[in-house]
């Protein structure tokens, strides 16, 4: 059972991590760049000839990576039973192709949704560079645990990530529409990066946790937004993103394709991303700030 006390007090070494340009460009291949293999802005991503390879800033998620540390018995979390609610970064200088970073993370919430309503629990990252000791990227990773509710006897009110939530957002005009597919290996080729969870692999360990096959990791789903936003409002310039956040509403199939709508709000953009043939509601609640004109 979970003890909100020992998890708020949790201890985090920090990790060092040394990355590569072939590193870089790994993870925009397991995130779908290159999937047109003769657009040049694309293959800045994926390539180094002509100059080092651009980075997503999505990166910064795979970057510091702390390990599966909620499969610590000592958490009292039922890891077969989480799956990611919600990821949101901020970008406060850009991602070199190659360098040293720094990563310190740490629990910030834990929240009780009541017997049989799962767990909200959110930590943050914080990258720096090893070298000049700048901030690089704040991450904030927010997990659904559903098999851990009730552990404090107190149910919060909070409508937080809750699955019995209408997640809509308001009804705007549409600017951009963008498909992207996934291929049937993408998991695979994604958890190189980072996470290993068998979840995105074992066909057993995917029903053991409820579902028909291996599903794809949120953070790719992720990733693939990030794609669709340079894409189609920052003319592929990773420089002029600032922030992204996205809740996890559904799984994602490899090998399913995911529609993007997005459009401007103020200075943000927002935008979901439904499942192209079951119409499944896969990304909500997106948002991103992007520099410059649209």
């Amino acid at each position: 059972m979970i003890d909100r006390d020992a998890l708020l007090a949790w201890t985090f070494p920090d990790i060092e991590q040394i990355y590569s340009e072939d590193d870089t460009i790994r993870y925009a291949l397991a995130v779908g760049m290159g999937a047109d293999p003769v657009d040049e802005r694309e293959l800045r991503f994926v390539s180094e000839i002509g100059g080092p390879p651009l980075v997503l800033p999505t990166m910064a998620v795979i970057l510091g990576y702390p390990g599966s540390w909620m499969a610590d018995p000592a958490t009292g979390i039922d890891f077969a039973q989480i799956v990611h609610g919600e990821e949101e970064i901020v970008i406060h200088r850009p991602l070199a192709p190659m360098g040293c970073i720094v990563a310190r993370h740490r629990v910030v919430d834990v929240t009780d949704k009541g017997e049989n309503r799962g767990a909200i629990i959110t930590y943050d990252k914080e990258l720096f560079d090893k070298n000049g000791g700048d901030l690089l990227a704040t991450v904030r990773h927010t997990t659904f645990a559903r098999g851990d509710g009730g552990f404090s006897g107190k149910v919060s009110q909070s409508l937080k990530m809750d699955p019995q939530v209408a997640e809509g957002t308001a009804e705007r005009s549409a600017i951009r529409r963008r498909t992207l597919p996934t291929i049937p290996q993408q998991a695979l080729l994604y958890r190189l990066c980072a996470d290993r969870n068998p979840l995105h692999a074992s066909p057993k360990a995917a029903r053991s946790a409820g579902f028909d096959r291996p599903i794809l990791h949120g953070l790719c789903t992720f990733g693939i937004a990030c794609r669709a936003i340079l894409a189609d409002w920052c003319d592929y310039d990773p420089n002029r993103l600032g922030s992204l956040s996205a809740r996890f509403s559904a799984p994602l199939l490899p090998g399913e394709s995911l529609q993007f709508t997005s459009w401007a709000s103020g200075r943000n953009i927002e935008f979901e991303a439904i499942e192209q043939v079951s119409g499944r509601r896969v990304l909500t609640l997106g948002r991103a700030q992007v520099e410059g004109h649209f």
